[in-house]
């Protein structure tokens, strides 16, 4: 596979991958291929061990690349939300995180909503997991990088997920590490299997 921003209708290309293989002293991930666009969510699946954060942390710039090649649009804005998001340890609400985040004009769905004035560390793990989700794709990055965005979620909690990234899907391309077929499948994600090593 070569890079060719020009099939993506000139420019709109935001990631490419090309055979990358990842890890850190010893490669983890198999060689892996794919582009994704503006307005594309690609989800990557496989079994536990399979490398799929380990490409995302290469993705990032803290995995190393062992081999194959990685290509990332010029001037990409990147957003990424961690498998168990760390919760700050002073003792801020959930509207003091938005600020210290620059995301106060973020307009956060009702079910988050009523979460803003409390302490973060009395926000369930469902709910601190859909407000650090929340702030990764209702931002301005251009591309989201997601690592098992479903864990800590309720059903209610995950379909608040499906809906708020389906409806950023438009502005930015979204790449999601996920066990979770059917979730993937709501999100009308192409699918890219990870066999380990």
């Amino acid at each position: 596979m070569t890079c060719d921003a020009s099939r993506h209708g000139g420019g709109a290309l935001l990631l490419c991958l090309d055979e990358l293989v990842a890890g850190y002293d010893r490669p983890l991930s198999p060689p892996c291929s794919l582009e994704l666009a503006r307005g594309e969510i690609v989800g990557l699946h496989g079994p536990n061990g399979a490398g799929k954060s380990t490409l995302l942390a290469a993705i990032l710039g803290s995995a190393r690349r062992h081999a194959g090649a990685l290509w990332l649009a010029a001037g990409l804005r990147l957003r990424h939300l961690a498998q168990n998001p760390q919760r700050p340890q002073a003792p801020v609400s959930g509207r003091e995180l938005l600020a210290w985040l620059d995301a106060r004009a973020l307009t956060p769905p009702p079910r988050l909503a009523a979460c803003l004035g409390r302490r973060i560390d009395r926000l369930s793990g469902g709910e601190y997991q859909l407000l650090c989700l929340w702030i990764c794709i209702a931002g301005d990055a251009d591309l989201v990088l997601l690592d098992e965005p479903t864990n800590h979620l309720d059903q209610t909690h995950v379909d608040v997920a499906v809906e708020e990234i389906t409806t950023a899907r438009e502005r930015r391309g979204v790449l999601i590490v996920s066990h979770d077929r059917v979730f993937l499948r709501r999100l009308d994600a192409r699918v890219v299997e990870m066999v380990p090593r």
